[in-house]
């Protein structure tokens, strides 16, 4: 077994309440870790014995990620708890799919609204950077943390009918980028992980059809599941990934543009 030298450290995860986001919260519980999850709904109770049945200790916040105010009183109430922060997850993310024109009968009929375009940003790359900035710097004073950023293969690729989700999963990687060679020489290694097709409850409600095609697109033959995309993050945010940094590991079963 890997030592992942994560036993008793303190874990934000945004995005936490379902999906790829409690996934992850468990995986770190598993290993021990004390979990803070953010997330704008959700069961505190629940979440919290979830998170002692699978070996950890968890408290689920309500946090808005893209109110600035808000994130820095429960990154505020995380380190009074805990006493520090060490690992921060940006998983929260939204979808609010249109494309940027549409046509019919080559009229244009349809536009992408700005209120579309801007919920999508202000959750996907607004709340990355609120999160950030706000734990960041208690990571500095203890000279020593991890930020994992969730991009997307869309981000690398692009997709129909995605122009703001695919803008802020490239954007998450830049990010990535700068953040590591601003925080490196500060022992805070920063990366991100860039999911495929995942079976989430929000790709499960699609119609078959529309499975089907991401099935056909991805060489595995298959979605992958939250627990894959949450052993990625638990790998590169333990110590068997210590020099692995500014990196974006792609999870998405050999998916690559036009297969």
């Amino acid at each position: 077994m890997i030592e992942t030298g994560l036993k008793d450290k303190v874990v934000v995860v945004t995005g936490a309440a379902a999906g790829i986001g409690r996934a992850v919260a468990r995986r770190f519980a598993r290993e021990g870790c004390r979990v803070a999850g953010w997330d704008v709904a959700g069961d505190a109770q629940t979440f919290a014995a979830e998170m002692a049945a699978a070996g950890g200790e968890g408290a689920l916040f309500t946090v808005d990620v893209t109110d600035a105010a808000g994130v820095e009183g429960a990154t505020a109430e995380v380190v009074e708890r805990y006493a520090g922060i060490d690992v921060l997850i940006n998983n929260a993310g939204i979808v609010r799919d249109a494309q940027l024109v549409k046509v019919r009968d080559g009229e244009v009929i349809d536009r992408m609204s700005d209120d579309v375009f801007d919920k999508v940003v202000a959750v996907n790359l607004r709340g990355v950077f609120l999160c950030a900035r706000a734990i960041v710097p208690h990571m500095i004073r203890r000279g020593a943390g991890v930020v994992i950023n969730a991009s997307s293969v869309v981000g690398l690729y692009g997709n129909f009918g995605q122009t703001n989700y695919a803008a802020t999963k490239s954007g998450v990687i830049s990010f990535t980028k700068t953040w590591a060679r601003e925080l490196g020489k500060r022992g805070i290694r920063v990366n991100a992980i860039a999911p495929g097709f995942i079976a989430t409850e929000i790709l499960q409600a699609m119609p078959e059809k529309v499975l089907g095609g991401m099935v056909q697109h991805t060489p595995l033959a298959r979605m992958g599941t939250p627990e894959e995309v949450a052993e990625a993050y638990l790998w590169l945010a333990s110590d068997a990934a210590s020099y692995v940094h500014g990196a974006v590991l792609s999870v998405d079963g050999g998916l690559v543009t036009g297969t």
